[in-house]
């Protein structure tokens, strides 16, 4: 009873900033069905010029994939986000990623979680465009896609939304 009257409450609204730099690319653009037809949820994707992910919001990693081409981060408001790493990255098996971070850290807007040799990316994989999903988009009131060309990674505002 006490918590509900004097606990921290979780924020209603969550600014998502792009994890990359890069050019901003329309979730229904990617080059893959199950992003493109938002299979997963909803979101933007990054075609990235440089190698550095870095957290989107301020929250906790949920999940490291062993090969270290997907991360899923829990925002201090609940927004559950994917950020995986170009197009058929997993059969990599990690070659050319570095991940900083594990399951469990607690994480800072603009902290670095991984780095990525995306001309590797590009050799190896499908493509290097990288979406970022929002995958428990159920516990979404809103969601808005800001309208940008390009992405500077820790500072441009993907998204906006309110959770219920």
């Amino acid at each position: 009873m006490f918590k509900k009257w004097f606990g921290k409450q979780p924020p209603k609204e969550e600014t998502i900033v792009a994890p990359l730099s890069g050019t901003i690319v329309p979730l229904e653009d990617v080059p893959d069905p199950v992003f493109a037809q938002k299979m997963m949820g909803d979101g933007i994707a990054i075609d990235p010029t440089d190698g550095d992910v870095v957290a989107p919001v301020d929250g906790e990693i949920i999940q490291l994939f062993p090969t270290k081409h997907a991360i899923g981060l829990r925002s201090e408001a609940g927004v559950e986000l994917l950020i995986h790493v170009g197009i058929d990255t997993v059969s990599m098996n990690g070659e050319g990623f570095t991940a900083y971070v594990k399951a469990g850290d607690r994480v800072k807007r603009g902290e670095r979680l991984l780095s990525v040799d995306f001309s590797l990316v590009r050799e190896k994989a499908k493509s290097a465009v990288t979406p970022i999903i929002i995958t428990n988009g159920d516990a979404l009131e809103s969601l808005e896609k800001k309208a940008e060309a390009s992405a500077t990674k820790g500072e441009t505002i993907l998204l906006h939304v309110q959770t219920k």
